[in-house]
């Protein structure tokens, strides 16, 4: 049912819903799915249906509640937006880009288009949007828009608490897409699509002929790689602790996979042995500090450059001495691939759906309705799925 049709049938900006919703209510702990009571957008809010959404390595550690910081419950998790394909139900006032009906996807690192950050060509930042895990209420009014049967509040997750049939994000948080894109993959592009791909040509600007390292082959890592291909990488090396990951890796576009523990040596000595000096450029996508330095010590010293994507919950510091950064190898990280949300990703939707060799459709290895999320939860978990999407 689209927007116009639910009007018809009595929703509208103005009155409350009630849907079906997975709540957290403590760490770790089995989701439950619950009627809940999504209040009305306010302004600059948009009030969405989610028609698909997925589970992501950042849903499942926060979940466990790896960060004390991020422990706020009960709450709705959820931001894929590593693509979620949504239909608007209904809108706040002041929105313009929007109209009741559009297709869209929520995108956790926003974008207002005023302030400095957003006007700036060097950042995809936003004073006002940026990825928060801390943040769960509204900017508006510091609320929550979504409440129990009972009138409690239950609290948010980046920008977006995909994880319930309906959902109110802020305007800078949603992004309008061709609705003639289909409905499964576009899930992707609202975390780890835009992410991995974005860090190769956005981050990184990977050149023809270059050398690449992929630490963790995980969706984000497999992205990577595809971007890494399409820009017409050399030699693409995928590292994993998982065998089942070399097939996946050579059908996205590695040429070579190491398994640390199918060695004797150092990964980075391993990779020093296959390409001398080191790779031009290593992506760290496994949320690991030690991780993180065999990534550095793999780039070749003068140019060499490591891309920081994976979530770290640990306290732990970056495992560097600073005189390592005197050879002229650099480190840094990538927010959402660098993207600017709401300005460029509908372009480069366009774009990889008209691209060849971008097999979206492999990064979608189960589908289960929204009631066996738990299930989702378990195949993450056990390294058995990349995404497993959900039909709500």
């Amino acid at each position: 049912m689209n927007g116009k049709e639910e009007a018809a049938n009595g929703l509208s900006a103005a009155k409350e819903i009630s849907c079906t919703a997975a709540v957290a209510w403590g760490p770790g702990q089995p989701l439950s799915i619950q009627q809940i009571r999504v209040l009305p957008p306010r302004e600059m809010e948009v009030r969405v249906k989610i028609l698909f959404t997925s589970i992501c390595h950042t849903d499942l550690s926060a979940w466990k509640g790896q960060n004390e910081a991020q422990q706020v419950y009960p709450r709705i998790f959820g931001h894929e937006a590593s693509g979620i394909y949504r239909v608007v139900e209904s809108i706040g006032e002041g929105v313009k880009d929007i109209k009741e009906g559009d297709h869209v996807l929520t995108i956790f690192h926003g974008e207002c288009g005023e302030c400095d950050y957003c006007k700036s060509k060097t950042t995809n930042l936003c004073a006002k949007f940026r990825v928060d895990p801390l943040r769960s209420v509204m900017r508006n009014d510091g609320k929550t828009r979504f409440l129990t049967q009972d009138g409690k509040p239950i609290f948010h997750f980046l920008n977006a608490s995909t994880f319930s049939e309906y959902t109110v994000v802020d305007s800078g948080c949603i992004v309008k897409i061709d609705p003639k894109a289909p409905l499964n993959t576009m899930t992707l592009f609202s975390c780890c699509l835009s992410t991995g791909f974005g860090a190769v040509i956005n981050t990184a600007n990977v050149h023809q002929g270059s050398t690449v390292a992929v630490f963790g082959l995980g969706a984000v890592g497999l992205a990577v790689i595809q971007g890494a291909k399409a820009r017409g990488a050399s030699k693409i090396i995928g590292i994993d602790i998982n065998p089942d990951k070399r097939i996946k890796g050579q059908t996205m576009g590695t040429t070579d996979f190491i398994n640390p523990r199918d060695i004797k040596t150092s990964v980075h000595e391993k990779i020093r042995d296959m390409i001398e000096g080191g790779v031009d450029f290593s992506f760290e996508c496994a949320g690991n500090v030690d991780v993180l330095r065999e990534a550095f010590l793999s780039t070749h010293d003068g140019w060499g450059m490591t891309v920081v994507l994976g979530i770290h919950p640990t306290p732990r510091m970056l495992p560097l001495h600073p005189m390592e950064l005197f050879d002229g190898r650099t480190i840094t990280g990538s927010v959402f691939g660098g993207f600017k949300g709401k300005s460029q990703l509908p372009l480069f939707v366009h774009h990889c759906m008209h691209m060849e060799g971008v097999k979206l459709e492999e990064f979608i290895t189960h589908e289960l309705p929204f009631n066996k999320i738990d299930q989702a939860f378990e195949l993450l978990i056990q390294g058995k799925s990349l995404r497993c999407l959900l039909h709500l």
